[in-house]
């Protein structure tokens, strides 16, 4: 069954919650004076969720972290430091013939706060002028259209084409939160810090696929405040970082860290990779990247099971695509233990517990979908080069 999504302050409890009876469980998002602090899965009987037991079992479930906030909140200290002056930025969106994805996130643009900032849409080689038509409801938005496949292009043109120094970043299928931008921009205080990640939580959870996608590959880091740098973490992990589904970046970062490298990411030959080979590039040069809980966005999972497979295989594709490129361009040589290092102690033991149908294994055909994503990674790399320069004469001879 559906799991129903809920938002939940747990200094403002209402005494009963009522959800649709189709609902069999809510995954609820915790607040704390509007921050999330933890999430908890609960059983939903008849519709209906309420009493002390409900306020006991979310307080439980967001553990240290409600007393942390708690007393961060009564020092009115934060942990983020001062700041002057909230920063103006650009928010750009990448899109591609999703346009009902694409208004509902316009809309959530237009229930940010305004601090002046300016709204981007990039519109990688779309098939219709849906989305073009769109952007013409909203006058505060920007619409560019950008020819060259792939969503590196796509944030590479939105990086040339901002007017500001900070460039946040998210995807069309998710909804960021009011407090979203603010919550990214705080982080920046530091000079050190070149990126921001944010949380991102399930929109909904209404079929297998989105629950599987969730409970597999959540986008989600958790609701501690990180700080990544290259000394004290192995800059070619870069997972626990977060995603660029929810992302921002100083503009002048492209003078000491480059562009995206547009062989990787959705809408070319790798399918994915581009922010883990940008994140690992950032740590790498010695500058930090923050994940910041507060900065939360909602994120449309893949409704149908095929999509689902196909979504990890091109994680996997695109993670070996972006180690390959290490491998080859970077000369990175510890990369094929990283490799087997995750075929050995995740990779093979999941597939073990699936072909044995342990209870609460992953369901085999996902991860024989990953392994292909693997095996066929480090040539999709090769192909998508060959294939981005002839794209790019075509493009200069028309």
């Amino acid at each position: 069954m559906a799991t129903a999504i809920l938002d939940l302050e747990i200094s403002k409890l209402p005494p009963e919650i009522r959800v649709e009876e189709r609902y069999s469980k809510a995954l609820v998002l915790i607040r704390l004076g509007g921050k999330p602090i933890g999430q908890a899965l609960l059983p939903v009987v008849g519709g209906r969720m309420g009493g002390d037991e409900l306020r006991e079992t979310l307080m439980n479930a967001a553990g240290d972290n409600l007393w942390k906030n708690w007393l961060y909140d009564s020092l009115e200290w934060d942990e983020r430091g001062p700041v002057e002056a909230m920063p103006i930025a650009t928010v750009a969106v990448c899109t591609r013939d999703r346009p009902e994805d694409l208004r509902r996130c316009l809309e959530a643009f237009m229930r940010l706060p305004d601090d002046g900032q300016e709204y981007l849409v990039i519109d990688n080689c779309p098939a219709t002028d849906a989305s073009k038509e769109l952007v013409k409801n909203y006058p505060k938005v920007r619409y560019v259209r950008e020819d060259l496949p792939g969503s590196s292009a796509a944030r590479n043109r939105a990086l040339r084409e901002a007017k500001h120094e900070f460039v946040a970043f998210t995807d069309d299928d998710a909804a960021p939160d009011p407090n979203w931008l603010r919550s990214l921009l705080r982080n920046f205080s530091d000079p050190r810090v070149m990126c921001v990640t944010g949380l991102l939580m399930p929109l909904q959870l209404e079929s297998e696929a989105q629950e599987w996608f969730e409970r597999y590959t959540p986008h989600g880091r958790g609701f501690e405040r990180l700080i990544f740098d290259g000394v004290h973490c192995n800059p070619l992990v870069v997972s626990p970082v977060g995603v660029s589904a929810s992302m921002a970046l100083r503009k002048s970062s492209i003078n000491f860290i480059g562009l995206f490298d547009e062989a990787l990411g959705p809408g070319t030959p790798t399918a994915n990779g581009e922010d883990c080979e940008l994140f690992a590039r950032i740590l790498c040069a010695g500058y930090r990247i923050v994940y910041e809980p507060r900065a939360l966005s909602w994120h449309r999972h893949r409704r149908t099971w095929e999509e689902l497979r196909n979504t990890l295989q091109g994680y996997a594709m695109g993670l070996y695509a972006f180690w390959t490129q290490l491998f080859v361009v970077n000369r990175e040589f510890s990369v094929p233990m990283l490799a087997l290092s995750w075929l050995w102690k995740i990779q093979i033991p999941e597939l073990i517990a699936s072909l044995r149908r342990q209870p609460d294994s992953i369901p085999s055909d996902l991860l024989l979908a990953q392994l292909r994503g693997c095996i066929s990674g480090p040539k999709a790399y090769f192909v998508s080069r060959k294939w981005l320069q002839k794209i790019k004469e075509e493009i200069i001879s028309y």
